[in-house]
């Protein structure tokens, strides 16, 4: 029997540098490896729920930009969903969350992804520089620009 695959959380900032419309943003090419990488089987990725909301928000906001068309970005929530991530319901990590938020003055938003990283003794992956800087020492938490 083989060993396990390692694991990792990836947010709303990873997860949304897979999609065309976003391909151009820093750190892509770091966010299409980690998928790769999942797509290779060399790794589980792990999301929470709330994930496809914030990648779905970052599309709108690319639409509203004229980044991408409205077909495009539909076409680009449909590819997110074909992968067939770990999706874990947001609701189960509600209370370490605002213990993290509080704790450390983060967003719920963040602090789910945190939680979740913790609960499942994993590592979180955020393209947000700023979120990692402030709780690496604290949480299993990594830049993307360090993959």
């Amino acid at each position: 029997m083989s060993a396990p695959r390692p694991a990792v959380v990836v947010d709303a900032s990873t997860a949304a540098k897979w999609l065309p419309p976003l391909h151009g943003e820093p750190l892509a090419l770091q966010a299409q490896e980690l998928l790769q990488r999942w797509m290779r089987a060399e790794l589980d990725l792990i999301v929470p729920d709330l994930m496809f909301i914030e990648v779905g928000n970052a599309l709108w906001k690319t639409v509203r930009k004229g980044g991408c068309t409205r077909a495009q970005a539909a076409a680009a929530m449909q590819l997110l969903r074909e992968h067939e991530l770990t999706v874990i319901p947001s609701q189960s990590l509600l209370d370490a969350a605002l213990r993290i938020a509080l704790d450390h003055n983060r967003t719920m938003y963040d602090s789910i992804y945190v939680a979740l990283a913790a609960s499942s003794r994993t590592q979180l992956v955020t393209a947000d520089e700023k979120l990692a800087s402030a709780l690496a020492g604290y949480y299993p938490v990594r830049w993307l620009g360090t993959l």
